[in-house]
């Protein structure tokens, strides 16, 4: 639920929310966070590809801001980065992977709506969990397919879902 009031990019920047929240053209939007499938499998996916940072040259975080659009900031789940090198505070380049792990209370519209700031911002991979019923979704700006597998390319990454769940 957004908040009535328009803000600035600078007065969200500088205020702090707690779960962190999405501004989209001045509004601040409220995540759904905070039961405990959704930070389980979130967990999960973090330590499945920090286990494999080294042999497959990526960071990954857990709802670091990114800056999709001038007055767009998104935070997804977690974000895969491509390489070693120190981040800024807020990403300002596409991360290789946004990763939204549903909650009881996303509505499929709103989702829809951040993974279309991702695919605009150039983030070239764009997966969705629901943890209930363990089922993934690979997105792609044509729409989304359900998987058990979900792959990269340029690099490689094959992620079978299964295996995230045993994290």
């Amino acid at each position: 639920m957004p908040t009535s009031e328009l803000i600035s990019v600078s007065e969200y920047l500088h205020t702090s929310y707690s779960p962190d929240c999405d501004y989209v053209d001045g509004l601040v939007m409220e995540r759904n966070v905070g039961e405990w499938d959704h930070a389980d499998l979130q967990g999960a996916f973090v330590a499945y590809f920090r286990t494999r940072r080294k042999e497959w040259n990526i960071q990954a975080v857990p709802e670091c801001r990114v800056q999709v659009a001038p007055t767009r900031f998104r935070i997804p789940d977690v974000c895969v980065i491509l390489g070693h090198e120190r981040q800024e505070p807020i990403l300002r380049k596409p991360p290789f992977i946004c990763i939204e792990v549903l909650s009881s209370g996303d509505r499929m519209p709103r989702v829809q709506e951040r993974v279309n700031d991702y695919f605009a911002f150039g983030v070239p991979y764009v997966w969705i969990v629901d943890p209930r019923t363990r089922k993934g979704y690979n997105c792609t700006p044509q729409g989304m397919t359900e998987t058990v597998v979900f792959r990269t390319e340029n690099p490689e990454f094959v992620v079978p879902l299964d295996a995230v769940f045993e994290f």
